[in-house]
This record gives C-alpha cells, sequence and structure tokens, in this order.
C-alpha cells in the first residue's frame, strides 16, 4: 500500500464529513476529523488539496445544487463523494456508456451524474427502496433536463435484477453499473450484473472500504460497523479473486472497486 493509500484509507471514513456548502465548513470538519481519529492534519490537507483544486471546480452545477440539498439530510453520508464522482464520470465517457444500471440512489448525485455524462438518447435502470429521498434531487434532476434519461424503479433490487434477467435481450447490453446499496447483497448483485454486463462493460461497487475498518483490527470496530465491514471484506476477497474481471481498488470517497468485465 502506498502513502497516499495509506493516508486515504485512514481518513476515508471521516471524508464523508466532508460535503458542507462551503470551503470553510469543509475545512472545520477536517479539524474535526483530527480530533476524532488522531490523523495529523498535513493528511487531512492532503485530500482536502485534491477536492479544492481538482474536484469541486470541475464539478457541474447541478451537482454541486444536488450536494447543497443534501448536506442536511440526517443520512447525508450516503451521498457519492464528489471525488469517487468524478472518476465515474471519466469512466463512463471511456466506455461511451449509453445503457446504464444503478442500485441504491439515495437523492441521486451519482443518478444525475450518470444522467449528465451519458447521451441524450441514454437510459439509465434506478433502483431504490426509499422514493422519499430520491425526491429530494428530483426537482434539480428536472432542472437539468435529464429526467428522460431516468427510470426510477421504487423496489427492492433483486426483484428488479431478475425481471430484467427474463428478458434475454438485456443480457450482456447494459454498459455500466454502479452499486452503492445493502453491503450483504453486493454478491448476488455481482452476480447478476455480470449477466447484464457487456464484456468491456463497468461495474463500480462503493463504500469498498467501509470507513476504514476494512484495514483495522475486528477488536477495534465499532459495533455497528462490524456487519457491514464483513461483508465489505468478503465482497473485497470475492472480486479479487474473480477471474472475469479486471479490477482497481482506489480510495476514493469511502473507496470504489471498479471492475471491468473481461469475458
Amino acid at each position: 500500500m502506498d502513502s497516499l493509500c495509506s493516508l486515504r484509507v485512514l481518513v476515508v471514513g471521516e471524508q464523508w464529513r466532508m460535503k458542507k456548502r462551503n470551503h470553510q465548513l469543509l475545512l472545520k470538519d477536517y479539524y474535526r476529523a483530527k480530533s476524532c481519529i488522531g490523523v495529523e492534519l498535513p493528511a487531512l490537507a492532503l485530500v482536502q488539496y485534491i477536492l479544492e483544486t481538482s474536484v469541486y471546480p470541475r464539478e457541474p452545477e447541478p451537482l454541486k445544487e444536488l450536494r447543497a440539498a443534501t448536506a442536511n439530510h440526517p443520512r447525508a453520508l450516503m451521498g457519492t463523494a464528489p471525488d469517487a464522482g468524478q472518476m465515474m464520470a471519466m469512466l463512463l465517457k471511456l466506455v461511451n456508456a449509453k445503457k446504464t444500471i444503478e442500485i441504491g440512489v439515495f437523492t441521486g448525485y451519482s443518478l444525475l451524474l450518470t444522467a449528465l455524462t451519458i447521451p441524450d438518447d441514454g437510459k439509465i435502470t434506478a433502483v431504490d427502496v426509499n422514493r422519499e429521498s430520491y425526491e429530494i434531487g428530483l426537482p434539480i434532476i428536472r432542472k437539468a433536463g435529464v429526467e428522460h434519461k431516468i427510470n426510477f424503479c421504487h423496489s427492492e433490487a433483486l426483484p428488479v435484477l431478475d425481471k430484467l434477467l427474463e428478458d434475454h435481450e438485456n443480457e450482456r447490453s447494459f454498459d455500466f453499473a454502479f452499486v452503492d446499496a445493502d453491503k450483504i447483497s453486493y454478491l448476488k448483485y455481482h452476480e447478476r450484473l455480470m449477466k447484464l454486463l457487456k464484456v468491456g462493460g463497468i461495474i463500480v461497487y462503493d463504500n469498498t472500504l467501509w470507513g476504514g475498518t476494512v484495514a483495522m483490527a475486528e477488536e477495534t470496530v465499532t459495533e455497528r460497523k462490524i456487519e457491514g465491514r464483513h461483508w465489505t471484506i468478503e465482497l473485497n476477497k470475492s472480486l479479487a479473486a474473480d477471474p472475469r474481471i479486471q479490477i482497481s481498488h482506489a480510495p476514493l470517497g469511502d473507496g470504489i472497486t471498479i471492475c471491468r468485465r473481461i469475458y
């Protein structure tokens, strides 16, 4: 693990708190993170430097607006990290994605990002059990003029995936998938998505560092994170051993694992 990755593992759990409306509040959160986890400020400042220098200046205005609209939500930490989102936008462009699927929408940051990135006739199948959270971002999605690209399914994900697979024309037809949902089901999602994804297509799994706990001794992990840590570690092992995919485990946000289907 190189030095930058090591720093990101240490601060990844706290980076979720760095989603405020302006840089003054952002810096305040970094100081709070230092007091919580004992990381020296230069490490936190390095992450801040990346966000302020390379991420925020290139973030489209609708995404800034959606982040601001989500900031006061009691579960705002569930939102996609902007640096991870920036990487996703590049991946979508690299594979010329047109048909995508998203499992776990929350207020719609990654969904809006995808809709802004794919062509005007592109389509996103978006699945979430909570429509109320999605509707927080929906006015911004509408204002951005991209709602027509989205098919929102108010449902558990597995029934939607199984329904898609009933139509054999859907097999190997999706260019891109993003998963940010219940960790216990990630491996089930993976097997179904591999059938739906084109060869050369990409799946991105979010939260694959689980607040940095994957690199911590189990006895030091808080009880509320234990189960998620277990399933995240199982996912990471399984993806690393899957010969069907090329992977990159990137310390962006709370960790994202990028999987490219090779056969």
